[in-house]
């Protein structure tokens, strides 16, 4: 009896260590009971299960990283591009992600691959290395719209990198390029318009009071008096002798 007695202990402890189960903070136990679902969902912590009648399968809540590999792509305005993107998903319904779905993160990858696809082909190639933060956040709503059934969170969808063709790298170097000399051009050609404005104002001046035209012969006087080791001839404009002469008259 003493014998039996100590079987009958060891298999009440083996049947009690089977039906516990412990789930980490961020996992949840979804439980079958005889093939049908047995709701809620289970944990965080230590939940107990019938063996041999219960199936649990744990599920993990953390935000999950795809990297979506590089995409051939032909764009709108017939350009083939090569684009990789990373998705950030989480599960939020435990039991909608086993039981709707058969592999919820093979799922979400295949359809981040198709709506990649899908969205880049129906944009420009300047949107597309424009606007990234747009088609990023309509990736991000047209994939999360998908997965909601399976209980599946799309935060975020980042196009990581856009591979463009070499002939196509040389173009745009060469409109950049154009367009710096544009701007160049341009600014050069409003400085000159300045300039020309200026002197205008300068000559309406002058021609309003002559005696400005001599202050500036004067002005350029003393400018080239600096430099001794040279000997300057200039003209004298006889008006300005009038001036003088009148002055000293007087």
């Amino acid at each position: 009896m003493p014998v039996i007695g100590f079987y009958l202990i060891v298999i009440v402890l083996i049947f009690i260590a089977s039906a516990i189960r412990i789930a980490k903070p961020y996992e949840r136990g979804v439980v079958f009971r005889l093939g049908r679902l047995h709701a809620p969902e289970r944990g965080p912590g230590i939940f107990f299960i019938i063996p041999g009648i219960d199936k649990v399968t744990l599920v993990d809540l953390r935000v999950r990283t795809v990297e979506i590999p590089p995409q051939e792509v032909i764009t709108k305005d017939n350009v083939t591009i090569k684009v990789t993107a990373v998705v950030y998903f989480s599960v939020v319904d435990p039991i909608n992600a086993i039981v709707k779905v058969e592999n919820y993160f093979a799922y979400t990858f295949q359809r981040a691959q198709t709506t990649l696809r899908s969205v880049l082909g129906q944009s420009e190639l300047d949107e597309i290395l424009a606007a990234r933060e747009k088609i990023n956040i309509s990736l991000q709503k047209i994939i999360d719209e998908a997965t909601e059934p399976w209980g599946v969170k799309v935060g975020t969808v980042e196009l990581k990198d856009v591979e463009l063709p070499q002939t196509m790298q040389k173009a745009i170097a060469k409109q950049a390029e154009a367009e710096r000399e544009k701007r160049a051009k341009i600014i050069h050609a409003a400085g000159e318009y300045e300039a020309a404005t200026k002197l205008a104002e300068a000559a309406t001046i002058i021609q309003k009071e002559p005696i400005s035209l001599q202050l500036r012969y004067l002005q350029t006087l003393t400018e080239i008096a600096t430099d001794k080791s040279s000997t300057i001839v200039f003209p004298v404009p006889i008006d300005l002798l009038k001036d003088l002469t009148k002055h000293l008259g007087s």
